[in-house]
C-alpha cells in the first residue's frame, strides 16, 4: 500500500511541475488536438488529447513493468 502512495505522490509532483512549466513557458509546442482559447482577458488551455496520449503511454509502461 505504501508503494501506491509513493507513486501517487511522485505523479502529483510531476504534474505540478508540468503545469508550472506550461504556465511559465507559453510558447511550448502544443498537440493539434488540444483546445486553446485566446481572447482578451481570457486564456484557456485544455490539453485533452495530450492527456489521452500520456495516459496510453503510462498504461503501456505500467503493464510492461508489472509483468
Amino acid at each position: 500500500m505504501q508503494d501506491a502512495e509513493k507513486i501517487f505522490s511522485l505523479l502529483g509532483i510531476i504534474f505540478l511541475v508540468l503545469g508550472l512549466l506550461f504556465n511559465l513557458m507559453p510558447n511550448l509546442p502544443r498537440v493539434p488536438g488540444d483546445i486553446y482559447i485566446d481572447r482578451p482577458n481570457l486564456k484557456i488551455y485544455i490539453p485533452w488529447l495530450s492527456s489521452i496520449v500520456i495516459s496510453v503511454i503510462l498504461t503501456i509502461l505500467f503493464n510492461f513493468f508489472r509483468k
